[in-house]
């Protein structure tokens, strides 16, 4: 068997397939873990689009929209991938895998939630919030999960865009438009999104090598992967900065966009160091999970100070 044939596996099935789909089997399809990140880059932006407080109800609006579009995209991607799912360690627990929810039970609930989306933003936000949040679904349902994911080690890099699409949400449902600040912010998600994730596919590879999926860990060297990942932290640190000029912002974001893209850019450089030394040939000894958890760190500060900064704005004196 090479590293990309995916192993014959049968359906898990635990013993608790006699009882009927609850609440948490829901949750679970959706992914929560995932949709907090994705909040956590929505919110912030709408105080910079703001310059202050934005509406409460029109908050409340944009992150239920949000939360039940990036829901619907979680259970499309369930669904589509329960094949591979059950291959793999981390994930044959799932409610599609296990059998708990049925496919059609959820493809319904994954609609719904979609189509609830969409709803709650056009009616309480505005028509380009609802369109860009019904994009971001399609990205990430079609051109990742459906196109990319099983074909090119370059998957998580193009098909991260989805994830960049609610930065882009929460601008438009502010002023109704984008501008420059929320495509620069789009793409420090973009270039986030690999030095965040391949850390956790290092640590995972295994797995994904069972399933067949071709995540760059599986398919390149260690000090291969630690090297782009170096580059695209050092991508995503610089980009933080270009904010600055892009949307007058101030000490507090520069400060922070400064030592926190610093802290990220070395961390990535010691995960490079450590795979280039050959005395860490474990995975224990590479502790490639030490970025992947920083990288969330990063993430959520930078939005914070993002969100911040035009609260208490403290002007550059250039």
């Amino acid at each position: 068997m090479t590293a990309l044939q995916p192993r014959r596996a049968g359906l898990h099935t635990p013993g608790h397939l006699d009882r009927r789909a609850g609440v948490r089997d829901y949750v679970a399809l959706v992914k929560p873990r995932i949709i907090e990140l994705l909040l956590i880059t929505t919110f912030p932006v709408m105080f910079l689009a703001q310059r202050g407080f934005p509406p409460p109800g029109l908050i409340i609006a944009t992150l239920v929209g949000g939360t039940l579009s990036a829901a619907s995209a979680n259970a499309f991607n369930c669904i589509l991938d329960r094949d591979i799912d059950r291959l793999m360690h981390r994930t044959q627990d799932r409610p599609l895998v296990t059998g708990i929810i049925t496919v059609r039970r959820a493809v319904i609930f994954a609609t719904l939630l979609c189509v609830a989306s969409v709803l709650v933003l056009q009616v309480f936000v505005n028509t380009l919030a609802a369109s860009l949040s019904l994009g971001a679904v399609a990205l990430y349902v079609i051109f990742y999960t459906i196109i990319l994911k099983r074909r090119t080690a370059q998957n998580i890099v193009w098909g991260g865009a989805a994830g960049c699409m609610p930065v882009l949400i929460g601008w438009a449902a502010v002023t109704e438009s984008l501008a420059w600040a929320p495509v620069v912010l789009f793409l420090v998600v973009f270039f986030w999104t690999p030095p965040h994730y391949w850390p956790l596919s290092m640590r995972f590879k295994d797995d994904y090598a069972a399933a067949g999926i071709p995540m760059l860990p599986v398919v390149a060297e260690d000090t291969a992967v630690a090297r782009r990942i170096v580059i695209y932290s050092w991508a995503t640190a610089a980009t933080s900065l270009a904010l600055v000029p892009a949307a007058d912002m101030g000490w507090i974001y520069t400060i922070v966009a400064l030592l926190a893209g610093g802290v990220f850019v070395y961390e990535a450089h010691q995960l490079s160091r450590r795979a280039k030394d050959p005395a860490n040939s474990t995975l224990a000894s590479l502790k490639p999970m030490r970025l992947f958890h920083y990288s969330i760190s990063y993430l959520t500060i930078l939005f914070v100070a993002v969100a911040i900064d035009p609260l208490v704005h403290l002007p550059l004196p250039f």
